[in-house]
C-alpha cells in the first residue's frame, strides 16, 4: 500500500548575484575580547570608571571559589600597604640619625631603632610578597575553572535551536577566550592594587612631609601618564591587528603538517602555494609591529621630554626647599624614596590596569553568554511529566522553522513510528530527514504542531528523561578521548556490566575493533597527542551503533549509521535490525535505498514535506520519488574493460 501525495510547488526565489566578484582574503575576524574598541578604552576617563568595577569583579569572583585565600590575599595587601608607608615614615627618622652621626658619630646608635623598623618592614613586606603570589597562583587555575563552569553549565542547558540561531556560536567562541583569560584576572587585579598602594602610601607621606610637594607631584604624573596610556593604546591596536594575521599564520600551519591533509599536500604540489599565502601573511605582521614600533617611540620620546621638563620643577622645588632650610636634608631624603615609589606606582597602574581592562572585556564575553544561555533554559519552555517507554511516537501537522530563517524546513508533517516497527525515511540533501529526527527526539521542539508520546506533547515531558529514552546515531558521531568502554557506555553502564557492552558490541561489529585494541575495553580512543589509539572512521562508526544499542533505548533513531563501513560490518549491522526493534521504535535515515528493504515503511520527504509512503515492493514498483532515486542507484554504466 503506498500513499503518494502531490502539491504545488512554491516559487523559488532567485538568489542574488553580487554586481562585481570579489577574491576574498583569508583572516581572522573574531569579535570580542580581540575587537578595536579595546584600545579606544584605554584612556583615564575610561580606567576611572571600569577599573573599580573590574577590581570588585575579580575579587568576587575569587572570593566565590575560596573565601579564605582571598580573605587571607586581602589582608596581606592591606599590610603590605600600610607597611609602606610604615617605612617611608621610618626612613625620615633614621636618615635624621644618619645625618647627625655625621658631625657626632656617638649618636649613630640613635639610627638604629628606625634602622631595625625599616629591616623589619622590609622582610615582613616580602614575606607578604610571597604570600600574596602564592595565594594568587592557588586562585588562578580555580578562577578559571569556575568561569569554565558556569559557561557549560549555561550552555549545555540551552535549547538545540539555540545552537541555530545567528551569532550563538560566535558568542560562545568569544567567552571561551574570557575562560582563557580567566586565570589572569586575580594577578593583575593584585597587582594593580599593590601599585595603588605603593603610590597612594608615598603620596600621603609626601602630603605629610611637605604639601607643597603633592600637586608638583600630579603635575609631574600627569605627562607620564598620558603617554604611557597613549603607548599603551597603539600597542594593543598593533596587537589586534596582528592578532588576525597570528592566527591566519596558525591555522596555515595546522593546515600544513597536520595529517589529515598530508596527503592533499603532497599530490596537489600545494607547498609552495600555500607558503606564499604564510609568506604574505607574516609580511603583514611584520608592517604592522614596524610601524607601531616606530609610533611608540616616538609618543614615548615626547613623553620622557614632557615627563622630564615636569619632574625637573619637582625636583627643583625639593632642592629650593631644601636649599632655604623650610625642610631637612632627611625629610628631603624620604621626599625622593617617597617620589621614586609614586612613579613605580603610577606605571603599575597604568600598566596592570590596561591589562585589567583588557581581560574585563573576555569576562564581559563570558558573562554575556552565561546571561544570553540562562535566558534560553531548556526548563523554560519545557514540562516536568516523567514518560514511560512510549508505545506510540507521532507527528501532528508539524511545522518547523530554525531561529533566524524565515523558510520552513518541514511543512505540515504527518509522522508516525511505534514500538516494534521500523520505519525508513529518505529523500534528497535537504529535504529535513534530519530535521525531522530531531524533532521525533526531542532536541527541537515544533515551531506548529504537535510531537506527542503516546499522546503527550514533548512540550510537558521532562526534557531529560525523554532523552535517557533515546539513542541516536547521528551522521556526524561523537568521537570522545575515553576509553572504548566508555565510548559504549558513555559513563552509563547497565546492571549486567561488560556482558551488555560486548553484546553491543557483537550485534555492531565492534567487537572485531576492540578485539584489535592494545588494552581492549579499557584502551583509550584519542589522538596520539593525548596518548590514545586511533580509529578509523569505519571503527569509530561501529562504536557509534554500540553504543546506541546499549544504552537499550524505547526510540533509536539512525541517520546513515553505516555510511563509513564496508559491505560486510553494513550487512551485519542491517541483519541484526529487526531484533533490535522487538521493544523499540527504530526510525532509520539512510540514502542507499536497497536498505530499507528491512523497513516496514519507507516515509519519503521532498522540500520538507511527505510525499509518499509505502513498503519496498511497492515503493519500488509505483512512480514516485522513491522509485526515481531507486531507479539513479541501479543506473551504472560499464566501461569495456569490464566486458
Amino acid at each position: 500500500m503506498t500513499t503518494t501525495v502531490t502539491e504545488q510547488e512554491e516559487p523559488q526565489e532567485p538568489e542574488e548575484t553580487p554586481a562585481a566578484a570579489q577574491s576574498e582574503v583569508l583572516r581572522w575576524a573574531h569579535p570580542g575580547g580581540d575587537s578595536d574598541e579595546i584600545p579606544e578604552h584605554i584612556n583615564l576617563g575610561a580606567m576611572r570608571r571600569r577599573l573599580p568595577r573590574l577590581v570588585r569583579t575579580s575579587f568576587a569572583l575569587a572570593w566565590q571559589v575560596d573565601r579564605r585565600r582571598t580573605a587571607l590575599l586581602m589582608f596581606c595587601q592591606l599590610a603590605s600597604g600600610l607597611l609602606s608607608a610604615l617605612g617611608l615614615f621610618v626612613t625620615t627618622k633614621a636618615l635624621q640619625s644618619v645625618i647627625a652621626a655625621a658631625s657626632q658619630p656617638s649618636r649613630l646608635h640613635q639610627a638604629l631603632p628606625s634602622v631595625i623598623v625599616l629591616a623589619a618592614a622590609a622582610g615582613v613586606r616580602a614575606l607578604l610578597g610571597i604570600v600574596i603570589q602564592a595565594q594568587s597562583q592557588r586562585l588562578s587555575p580555580r578562577m578559571q575553572r569556575e568561569v569554565g563552569h558556569r559557561l557549560l553549565a549555561a550552555g549545555t542547558r540551552t535549547e538545540m535551536a539555540t545552537y541555530d540561531r545567528p551569532g550563538f556560536a560566535d558568542s560562545y567562541d568569544q567567552a571561551e577566550r574570557g575562560v582563557d583569560q580567566a586565570q589572569m584576572a586575580i594577578g593583575q587585579t593584585q597587582n594593580l592594587v599593590s601599585s595603588t598602594a605603593t603610590l597612594v602610601s608615598a603620596a600621603v607621606v609626601v602630603g605629610t612631609l611637605y604639601p607643597l610637594l603633592l600637586p608638583l607631584l600630579a603635575l609631574a604624573a600627569v605627562p607620564q601618564i598620558a603617554t604611557s596610556l597613549r603607548a599603551e593604546r597603539v600597542t594593543y591596536v598593533a596587537n589586534v591587528a596582528t592578532f588576525r594575521d597570528r592566527r591566519v599564520l596558525y591555522l596555515l600551519r595546522w593546515y600544513m603538517v597536520a595529517k589529515d591533509q598530508a596527503d592533499q599536500i603532497r599530490t596537489d604540489t600545494l607547498v609552495p602555494f600555500l607558503l606564499g599565502q604564510y609568506r604574505a601573511a607574516g609580511e603583514r605582521v611584520d608592517r604592522t609591529t614596524d610601524k607601531a614600533v616606530s609610533q611608540r617611540a616616538r609618543i614615548t620620546l615626547t613623553g620622557a621630554l614632557a615627563s622630564g621638563g615636569a619632574s625637573a620643577v619637582l625636583w627643583a622645588a625639593l632642592w629650593l626647599l631644601l636649599d632655604t632650610g623650610r625642610i631637612s636634608t632627611a625629610v628631603a631624603g624620604t621626599a625622593v624614596f617617597a617620589l621614586r615609589s609614586a612613579f613605580g606606582g603610577l606605571q603599575g597602574i597604568v600598566g596592570f590596569g590596561s591589562d585589567l581592562l583588557r581581560t574585563g572585556f573576555y569576562l564581559d564575553d563570558a558573562e554575556r553568554f552565561v546571561e544570553q544561555a540562562q535566558r534560553e533554559q531548556i526548563g523554560a519552555v519545557r514540562g516536568t511529566i516523567k514518560p514511560e517507554r512510549p508505545h506510540c511516537i507521532e507527528l501532528k501537522d508539524v511545522t518547523f522553522r530554525y531561529p533566524g530563517s524565515e523558510k520552513a524546513t518541514l511543512h505540515g508533517i504527518n509522522f508516525t513510528v511505534r514500538r516494534g516497527e521500523v520505519v525508513a525515511v529518505v529523500g534528497e540533501n535537504g529535504s529535513g530527514k534530519t530535521t525531522l529526527m530531531k524533532l521525533l527526539c526531542g532536541l527541537n521542539l515544533p515551531t506548529t504542531g504537535n510531537v506527542t508520546w503516546d499522546g503527550t506533547p514533548l512540550q510537558e515531558l521532562d526534557a531529560d528523561a525523554v532523552w535517557r529514552l533515546c539513542s541516536i546515531v547521528p551522521q556526524e558521531f561523537a568521537r570522545w578521548p575515553l576509553t572504548a568502554r566508555d565510548n559504549i557506555t558513555l559513563g552509563q553502564p547497565r546492571p549486567d556490566g561488560d556482558d551488555a557492552v560486548h553484546r553491543a558490541a557483537e550485534a555492531s561489529g565492534a567487537d572485531d575493533v576492540i578485539a584489535t585494541l592494545r588494552s581492549g575495553l579499557d584502551t583509550l580512543l584519542a589522538r596520539e597527542m593525548w596518548g590514545g589509539v586511533a580509529l578509523s572512521s569505519g571503527q569509530w562508526q561501529r562504536l557509534a551503533v554500540a553504543r546506541a544499542d546499549h544504552r537499550d533505548a524505547a526510540l533509536m533513531v539512525m541517520d546513515e549509521p553505516t555510511s563509513d563501513l564496508d559491505a560486510r560490518a553494513e550487512h551485519r549491522i542491517f541483519t541484526g535490525l529487526r531484533a533490535l526493534a522487538a521493544d523499540r521504535a527504530i526510525v532509520l535515515v539512510t540514502h542507499n535505498l536497497t536498505n530499507t528493504a528491512v523497513a516496514d515503511r519507507i516515509v519519503c520527504i521532498e522540500r520538507g514535506r511527505i510525499v509518499q509512503q509505502g513498503t519496498y515492493r511497492a515503493l519500488t514498483t509505483e512512480p514516485g520519488l522513491f522509485r526515481d532515486l531507486w531507479q539513479l542507484q541501479q543506473d551504472r554504466h560499464f566501461g569495456a574493460a569490464s566486458s
